[in-house]
């Protein structure tokens, strides 16, 4: 159960590399953020869960998406674009949380109405203080629609 006014949301991890989804999910631990973390590991299976087609039949509509760029099969650009143009997604905010630090990259992710971009601090300690702090913006901060 839940304390009364704490947001408890489904959060979305579209993340290829098994190294950076393993040290999310231990920020989620760390921090006992009670959010629910999903994780997904290309924007093929982004766009499934999301839509919820196939094994995602089931899937709980994602409070809060946090991207990566660099995917397989439909990279995160890709993925960003479909959501944003679709009626039924497109007001989940998404965070793009990546190792691309390219000023490209940055203005691409805004142009395509991304929420924010974060570059993926390399350091550990550091990478669960900036998970920490999304969620901590995103659930408690700012009103996102139900």
């Amino acid at each position: 159960m839940t304390e009364p006014g704490l947001n408890v949301i489904d959060v979305l991890l579209v993340e290829d590399d098994p190294g950076d989804a393993l040290m999310t999910e231990e920020a989620f631990e760390h921090h006992k953020i009670r959010n629910t973390l999903h994780l997904v590991r290309d924007g093929v299976e982004a766009l499934q869960f999301l839509r919820r087609e196939g094994e995602y039949a089931d899937a709980p509509r994602p409070g809060l998406i946090l991207l990566d760029l660099n995917l397989p099969r439909m990279d995160g650009r890709e993925v960003l674009a479909e959501i944003k143009v679709d009626e039924e997604l497109r007001s989940i905010p998404v965070v793009v949380l990546t190792t691309s630090e390219a000023e490209e990259d940055v203005l691409r992710s805004y142009s395509l109405h991304a929420n924010a971009y974060v570059t993926k601090p390399v350091d550990f300690e550091r990478f669960i203080e900036v998970v920490r702090q999304i969620d901590d913006f995103f659930v408690t901060v700012v009103k996102l629609p139900r």
